[in-house]
């Protein structure tokens, strides 16, 4: 799957939110969104209002950037989302906060979700006691997902933690850090899930 290589901060700045692509970065002065709040380019600070699908496609691409998503794999969760019964826009967000790179970072065992699927991919973690390395493997209520057990005295897991102290950990996950793994008890409602995304915008885009 492709993957965005470009400087993660221009996205923010594209989407003039902050998406927390960078980490400790974007809750610090430096973040590009505090720094220059305008889009990149050279009329980043002459561009007009959004038109009603303007407005919606910006939701869809800041959704898919949060969460590091190409376009066809996101199109295959919103067709999941409107299958399952329930609001379609929550649904959505449910599948994403579930995707196992989401989980490892609200666990506060990453910095930021790029960081999660890197760790991910070289093997530190698993699901249930098995090795997963698929950063978008769903995770369902009752799973307990860990760093596996020759993996956990590596110092960057240690580092993660004392840096992520301060944010907190949602309440849809019960985390133990001295043991590096995490239970998900419940599905995340919405209130629960604190993206900048508007989703029925994302909604009427599809179902046009």
């Amino acid at each position: 799957m492709g993957r965005h290589t470009g400087a993660v901060c221009r996205l923010c700045r594209r989407e003039n939110d902050k998406l927390y692509l960078k980490g400790d970065r974007c809750y610090s002065d430096k973040c590009a969104v505090v720094r220059h709040a305008y889009p990149p380019g050279e009329h980043g600070q002459g561009r007009k209002k959004f038109s009603e699908f303007g407005q919606q496609l910006r939701e869809k691409q800041k959704a898919r950037r949060i969460y590091g998503v190409m376009e066809r794999q996101f199109r295959r969760y919103f067709k999941e989302a409107d299958r399952r019964r329930g609001v379609t826009g929550e649904i959505l967000l449910q599948i994403l906060e579930s995707r196992l790179d989401t989980v490892v970072y609200r666990m506060g065992l990453a910095r930021s979700r790029a960081e999660a699927r890197q760790l991910i991919n070289h093997g530190h973690f698993e699901v249930n006691g098995r090795k997963v390395n698929i950063a978008s493997y769903q995770t369902k209520v009752g799973d307990i997902v860990a760093v596996r057990e020759h993996r956990k005295n590596k110092p960057v897991f240690k580092q993660i933690i004392e840096d992520r102290e301060q944010q907190g950990i949602v309440d849809w996950l019960e985390v133990n850090h001295e043991k590096l793994e995490g239970k998900v008890i419940r599905v995340p409602q919405r209130d629960e899930i604190d993206v900048p995304v508007t989703e029925h915008f994302i909604v009427e885009l599809y179902s046009r």
